[in-house]
């Protein structure tokens, strides 16, 4: 015998065959939500990491700076204390006062370049003390996060080897269970998943409502729903109803089917 038609199914196993649809593709939407999160945590990782590199090189670079000016000042110092040995060998053969004090008046101005450029000195040490602590600081930072991006890379390749074989036997069963719904089902219920934020097109009668949703279904309807004689939707969030029997039922059957393949 041929695959029977899904437009002749009985009520019953429309909605069978639509709760199973819906339990793979939220299998699926599973996955992706878990592994979607963390690329986008490796991402902010990597970030963090190039800014906190950048922010290294450059205290770095400014570490340097401060060397090379502690360089230029000691040597603007050797430089004034020869021109004073210069200046006061200069004081000793001079023929009268006003050439002495001239040459004081040169001794005294590189003393005074001497002084200010050994409280330069000071000021880059201190600068340069200052910067050191904050480079270990990033440095120890930057190192953790380096760690932390490993752990996350390794736990985002062993998620995506975990889930690949099961993602792909899910998409493989979800359009298996596509072509068990009629057309006109099939439409209803991808128009219904793709306006719901968490992807729930069917969803069972759960404490008297609807599955994630507090209005109360009226005791009619609660009936007609058990009955399973028609496909009922909800008329405040528009998604297909079914029992809660039938939802665990089609729920235990297809993980045992899911977890049989996966141990394969």
């Amino acid at each position: 015998m041929g695959k029977k038609n899904p437009k002749n199914y009985t009520p019953e196993e429309k909605l069978r065959a639509l709760y199973n649809l819906q339990f793979i593709d939220s299998r699926i939407d599973k996955i992706r939500t878990i592994r979607g999160e963390l690329p986008l945590e490796v991402q902010d990782l990597e970030d963090d990491i190039a800014g906190l590199e950048t922010r290294v090189e450059k205290i770095k670079t400014e570490l340097e700076d401060c060397e090379a000016q502690i360089n230029d000042k000691k040597r603007a110092i050797k430089e004034a204390e020869a021109l004073i040995k210069k200046y006061e060998g200069q004081q000793n053969k001079v023929r009268n006062n006003r050439e002495f004090d001239s040459l004081n008046k040169e001794i005294e101005f590189q003393s005074l370049e001497i002084q200010i450029c050994e409280k330069r000195i000071k000021e880059f040490q201190a600068t340069i003390a200052n910067k050191q602590e904050v480079l270990v600081s990033a440095e120890e930072n930057l190192k953790g996060r380096k760690e932390d991006l490993e752990a996350k890379k390794s736990e985002l390749d062993e998620i995506i080897e975990e889930t690949q074989k099961e993602e792909e036997f899910l998409i493989s069963k979800s359009e298996e269970a596509k072509e068990s719904v009629d057309e006109r089902l099939l439409t209803a219920y991808s128009r219904i998943r793709t306006a719901s934020k968490n992807g729930l097109a069917v969803v069972p009668v759960d404490r008297e409502a609807s599955g994630g949703s507090f209005i109360q279904i009226p005791p009619q309807m609660q009936l007609d729903i058990a009955a399973r004689k028609k496909i009922i939707v909800d008329e405040h969030s528009g998604r297909i109803l079914v029992d809660m029997e039938l939802a665990n039922e089609q729920t235990d059957k297809m993980t045992k089917m899911i977890e049989k393949e996966l141990k394969k």
